[in-house]
């Protein structure tokens, strides 16, 4: 009985088993998007289902179970029908319970059978010579077949791990000492960009153009994409365009390229981005933007330096996918069901779930250099290491505050919802608006639905303002400036610099005695006398920002503070931040701004988007993640005014600045100026706003008027008496409810370099609340800036017998301890902020530098290369590396370090360029001064350099009625000149 097993049908039915498991084994183990590879799950269902219909024949027939399977018959049903249902349903997320319904179950009937027939293999049933070896045959059979199925399992139990960290994203051992080594170098074609294919040649812009063909299965997702910033970053947005097409004109195609890794795809990866962009302009490569394939064929990021270091693959699957063949295009779809998870590995890679922000740097970290600039290295923006050293990411062990749980791109950028896509996870997906902070493209898109997401998420408690404090001062308190204690040389930047650096802060100190401050104003009962001028403090603070507010290229956002004080008689008797032509015009040059302003090579204002020019800043004003601005406004209080003030703050968000769109949509160089500078490093020429706007990108055929997004609000009201009537009191508020607002205000004054009230302001944070330990830290950070390290050791000592573990606390101990030449105890505390926090560069590089002061220079080279391994462009980390290989006779190493100290560093000659610039431009050499004061606005004429007009001789209280008339009357032909 036991040969017939191996006889006729049965034989056949056997093998086919046989053959089916081990399919299964290898479906299990290899998940490879391949012909091959769909060809067994196309067989796997097939073969599955053909073995199941004779074998229900054959029990249908015979009305018994053969010997040993009676175990088994029950799973194996199972199997099979939840194998019918998945032929029909697919295996994707939402029936995934019921693929591993079907596994389990054929585990659990195949077991059993295979168990069974090894041992009838040796029973007596096999005589013969020829039923020996059919006995030999089934014996290697199972156990070929149980090796493969225990592999298989054995594979998969690693396969997450071993490709985990296979695609993980580290940075380069050997950092490059030039553009020229970075990417794939001046040999790829895409050079200066770092992006490249997996073929290191081109590949058909068809691949990035398909993205409909996504639709059919994750229709929701498409919908979203369709309507994001990343589907509109190329030539169909005309602020990209214009920018691109004036940068092939001034400098050619080749340095274009390093926009075009990020930003072009279509036409860029095809090769075709050596032709000037205005030849190609309307063809559909140029106006496709970033497609899915964009991001999700990304195979390999080189490194979290940026400039599109990644690597983009071709999928052998993608021609049958996008084929057009209706029947071709069922068969990919459906196989894709049956099987999903080749597709998922495919286009969802480790690194863009498990390090979505150093992914996501690849783009959203940029720096220029010789190729692009023919200047020098220079960092341009850079959403990701201010991220990566605060409090948001877990990793920064001195940030001010820390959230409930660290956050990343992802967690803001693309938030959950609602969803009934395969890849929905408790029926929700991760949103593909990628709501941020452009407002612009979805207004002149018609995309109501983008636009009211960008908003909604902008005024979703991103950023607060707290009309905080008012302070009797007069106008213009001098103060001893000094540089900080302890500032190290900076790096070349166009962007801010936080807590990735020492040097997190003003670089100047204004040392000044600290006024009593009257607040929070909306506990207290505050009033100002007639003809009385007072100074109020207002303090923006960052919320659920996870890094610089404003972030993204900040040269170019209208991003600012307007405060406005009606009196009782309803008259305006200040306002800072006005803008013109009733909210559709330039803000006033004297309002507070979140931005960077950059001067090009003849002091003109960098405001095309022409960061290649850069050479100088005339000043950089951004807010740290967890951190805050104070802003101070000098108030005028008439003779006349009336018996309350009511204060109102807004903070306001424009995407684009207005002179950008206004120059974007209709810019052209005024004829009448035949001899304009202009140059690769610079540009005075004069520009007209009266181009042709009919073959713009977009709904709107014309300037748009771009919305200006209120993000925060506050009010507050003073009491108004007379010129010698006495005050009420008004003794500030110290209480553990208010403590946070105190602390905020600290927090402002500290990085703007106002030590003395800084420190003032957090000794009230202490007492209004003894047991906080940062309040005490607070205090010593103002200290030791200050230069005051003994003081600072004071608090420092309370704040540890507060909160023994809080690794900041260890930190500042030791810089004090450094500072005073105790470097054992500087490094116990060192090593005790490194342990908790191993990837805070400023740790690592000062616990190194107290070891290089030992000269115990192997120990310190380790904790610069830790440095290093976090940031490879960390200029502490080079130039302490170039002393230390000095110190350990290594000079070719050390000239290595040089060359990358040198190569990082910033060129402080170019400041010069910055001098007669803030001359002629008052409200931005104001806006320069780490501490200053906002007035009330006054009417400007136009002839500013950077388009915006210049400010007359100020008069007194000018309406904002007169003063929008003025504005409105003078923009309408700005000029950027020398």
């Amino acid at each position: 009985m036991s040969a017939q097993l191996l006889s006729g049908r049965r034989a056949w039915w056997l093998a086919g088993f046989f053959l089916l498991l081990l399919n299964s084994a290898y479906l299990g183990a290899f998940a490879t998007a391949s012909g091959f590879y769909y060809a067994q799950v196309a067989l796997h269902v097939v073969g599955g289902i053909v073995l199941g219909a004779t074998a229900l024949r054959f029990l249908a027939r015979h009305r018994r179970v053969p010997e040993g399977w009676g175990v088994a018959i029950g799973p194996l049903l199972v199997a099979l029908a939840t194998g019918l249902i998945l032929s029909w349903t697919g295996a994707t997320r939402p029936w995934r319970w019921l693929l591993y319904t079907h596994i389990a179950a054929s585990v659990l009937g195949t077991v059993p059978v295979l168990l069974a027939l090894l041992v009838r293999s040796f029973g007596p049933g096999f005589r013969g010579t020829a039923d020996v070896r059919a006995a030999r045959l089934l014996r290697v059979g199972v156990a070929v077949t149980l090796v493969a199925l225990v592999g298989s399992v054995a594979y998969v139990s690693r396969y997450g791990a071993v490709r985990r960290a296979s695609y993980r994203i580290r940075n380069p051992s050997i950092v490059p000492t030039s553009m020229r080594e970075e990417g794939a170098g001046p040999a790829s074609r895409f050079f200066p960009s770092s992006a490249n294919t997996d073929r290191n040649t081109v590949i058909p812009s068809n691949f990035f153009m398909t993205s409909k063909d996504c639709a059919r299965c994750h229709k929701q997702i498409y919908d979203e994409w369709n309507e994001s910033a990343h589907h509109f970053a190329s030539f169909n947005n005309q602020w990209y365009r214009k920018s691109i097409e004036y940068m092939q004109d001034m400098v050619g195609t080749t340095p274009s390229k390093w926009c075009a890794g990020c930003h072009d795809h279509a036409v860029f990866f095809n090769g075709r981005f050596d032709t000037p962009i205005k030849q190609q302009i309307d063809t559909p490569e140029a106006q496709n933007g970033l497609s899915c394939t964009s991001c999700h064929a990304i195979t390999h990021v080189g490194s979290s330096m940026g400039n599109g270091n990644f690597v983009i693959e071709y999928p052998p699957l993608h021609d049958l996918a996008v084929s057009g063949q209706p029947l071709l295009q069922w068969t990919h779809d459906k196989l894709l069901e049956l099987d999903p998870q080749p597709h998922r590995e495919t286009f969802l890679k480790p690194f863009m779930t498990d390090q979505t922000p150093e992914y996501c740097s690849s783009c959203h970290k940029v720096h220029l250099d010789v190729p692009v600039n023919g200047y020098r290295w220079i960092r341009g923006f850079n959403d990701y290491d201010n991220w990566q050293a605060s409090g948001v990411s877990g990793m920064g062990a001195r940030a001010f505050y820390y959230p409930a749980k660290s956050a990343g791109c992802g967690d803001c950028h693309m938030p959950k919802v609602a969803s009934t896509d395969p890849t929905a996870r408790d029926g929700k997906h991760k949103s593909h608006r990628f709501a941020a902070a452009n407002t612009a493209l979805p207004f002149v898109n018609g995309h109501a639905t983008q636009l009211k997401a960008v908003q909604s998420f902008l005024k979703d408690g991103q950023v607060s303002i707290d009309i905080f404090g008012l302070v009797r001062s007069s106008a213009g308190t001098a103060g001893e400036e000094r540089a900080v204690a302890g500032s190290e040389p900076r790096a070349a930047s166009t962007f801010a610099v936080g807590e990735e650096s020492i040097n997190f802060g003003a670089s100047t100190a204004v040392l000044k005695p600290a006024l009593p401050v009257v607040a929070p104003l909306d506990k207290v009962t505050p009033a100002v006398r007639r003809g009385e001028s007072v100074r109020l403090e207002v303090v923006v603070r960052t919320r659920k920002v996870g890094h610089f507010f404003p972030g993204g290229t900040v040269d170019g956002f209208d991003v600012w503070v307007e405060l406005e004080a009606v009196d009782s008689k309803g008259r305006t008797i200040m306002h800072s931040g006005v803008v013109a032509d009733d909210g559709k015009g330039p803000v006033e040059p004297g309002a507070h701004f979140y931005r960077s302003l950059l001067l090009d090579a003849r002091g003109n204002p960098i405001n095309k988007r022409n960061a290649w020019s850069a050479r100088s800043v005339a000043y950089v004003r951004l807010i740290p993640p967890g951190a805050a601005d104070t802003i101070h406004y000098r108030l005028d209080v008439p003779a006349d005014a009336g018996d309350r003030i009511t204060l109102k703050a807004r903070l306001n968000y424009r995407k684009f600045a207005w002179w950008n769109t206004q120059w974007a949509f209709a810019g052209v160089r005024d004829p009448a100026q035949r001899d304009a500078s202009i140059g690769r490093d610079h540009d005075s020429g004069r520009w007209l706003f009266t181009g042709d706007t009919s073959h713009v990108p977009g709904g709107v055929k014309a300037i748009p008027a771009i919305p200006i997004t209120v993000m925060a609000e506050a009010t507050a009201t003073l009491q108004v008496v007379g010129a010698t009537d006495p005050l009420p009191p008004d003794a500030p508020l110290v209480h553990q409810s208010v403590r946070e607002r105190w602390n905020d205000y600290g927090i402002g004054l500290l990085l703007q370099g106002d030590l003395k009230g800084a420190e003032a302001a957090f000794l009230n944070v202490t007492q209004a609340e003894p047991g906080y330990a940062d309040g005490w830290v607070n205090v010593a950070r103002a200290r030791i800036n200050e230069g005051n390290v003994d003081g600072a050791g004071e608090v420092l000592k309370k704040a540890l017998a507060i909160n023994p573990a809080l690794a900041k606390t260890h930190f500042f101990v030791g810089q004090t301890a450094k500072s005073l030449g105790n470097y054992d105890d500087a490094i116990t505390h060192l090593r005790e902020a490194a342990r908790q926090f191993p990837r805070d560069r400023v740790v690592r590089n000062q616990l190194g530098r107290v070891l290089f002061l030992k000269r115990q220079y192997p120990e310190a080279v380790s904790e610069f290369k830790a440095a290093l391994d976090v940031d490879p462009e960390d200029l502490q980390a080079h130039y302490n590396l170039m002393l230390c290989y000095q110190g350990m006779g290594q000079q070719e190493l050390a000239m290595r370090e040089r060359t990358l100290y040198e190569r990082f560093k910033a060129d402080e000659a170019s400041q010069a360029i910055t001098g007669d610039y803030r001359r002629l431009n008052p409200d931005d050499n104001n806006e320069r001064q780490g501490v200053h004061e906002h007035r009330q606005a006054s009417a400007w004429p136009a002839g500013g350099r950077d388009g915006s007009p210049s400010r007359p001789s100020p008069k007194s209280h000018p309406s904002p009625a007169e003063t929008a008339r003025t504005w409105t009357a003078q923009r309408a032909v700005p000029t950027s000149q020398k």
